[in-house]
């Protein structure tokens, strides 16, 4: 891989993570903030949000089933504390 490439797979890796970031950020926002949101609303999102990451990031599934789903349901049961989520697969 030329010098060029690298820069460019370099950049490009940068992008994916900054929408990366971005993604989970607004997601988190909007599971805490929506007031009109429902829980099965917030869980099609929380799965919506997973099918994102995952076309970015497609060998990363066991990344996120560690890192960023428990983080997404801790917000679902602060949220609905009395609701049963279900799992957000």
């Amino acid at each position: 891989m030329g010098e060029a490439e690298s820069q460019e797979a370099i950049q490009d890796e940068q992008k994916r993570l900054r929408r990366l970031r971005f993604l989970v950020d607004l997601t988190t926002s909007v599971l805490y903030q929506d007031a009109e949101l429902t829980l099965p609303q917030a869980i099609e999102l929380v799965k919506n949000t997973e099918r994102a990451i995952l076309r970015m990031f497609p060998d990363k599934q066991s990344t996120y089933d560690l890192i960023l789903k428990p983080r997404f349901e801790r917000i679902l049961q602060e949220r609905w504390p009395l609701e049963p989520t279900g799992s957000v697969n």
